[in-house]
């Protein structure tokens, strides 16, 4: 543990799904941000072995992350949060994968927390499960995300009852924030 750690998430576990294509800062920060607040965290894919960021200020492919288990593996019960990194390319082939979507609306349903950030709402929307939430996005979104009956916003990060959603890299601080507080809600699994 670093002198910057907590363990208020110790025993706590966040699946991350993503495939390649995500947009690097958007996986990276997060899931550090995360395990230093003592939670343990899964990176979840299509496919085993790695997975390659995009680098958007570099506009450029990024580093690999190392994939802890395949969709077809994951099950949502064994999870605390999910969190669904953005970037265009990889929530656009995730919302193409039967399995995730699957994943991703069990997990919706059973109402702990879901942070999506950047694109990652396209998931969410596939998965039939913002229909009345107030959520953000990236701005080229918006539409997407009001088509399919959610109440879009400009704003750093909007939660609604364990949804948490943000716009894009700048934003992941408060982000990154918001996730551990809705972690530790009552409502959501937190301490009672």
């Amino acid at each position: 543990m670093s002198l910057f750690s907590s363990d208020k998430l110790k025993g706590r576990k966040i699946a991350i799904i993503a495939t390649d294509g995500f947009e690097q800062a958007e996986l990276d920060e997060p899931k550090k941000y995360l395990e230093n607040e003592g939670a343990e965290t899964h990176v979840i894919s299509l496919k085993s072995g790695s997975i390659k960021g995009w680098d958007g200020p570099a506009k450029d492919w990024g580093d690999k992350v190392s994939v802890d288990k395949v969709i077809t593996e994951a099950r949502p019960a064994d999870y605390d949060a999910l969190v669904l990194p953005g970037g265009q390319m990889n929530p656009d082939v995730l919302r193409m994968d039967d399995d995730v979507v699957a994943f991703v609306r069990e997990f919706a349903q059973s109402g702990k927390v879901v942070a999506a950030i950047c694109h990652g709402p396209w998931t969410l929307i596939e998965a039939g499960v913002v229909r009345g939430k107030r959520v953000t996005s990236w701005p080229s979104l918006q539409t997407d995300l009001r088509n399919a009956g959610a109440h879009w916003e400009d704003s750093e990060v909007v939660t609604d009852h364990g949804l948490i959603t943000s716009r894009k890299p700048d934003d992941i601080p408060a982000f990154n924030k918001k996730i551990v507080e809705e972690m530790l809600e009552p409502q959501h699994g937190g301490q009672r």
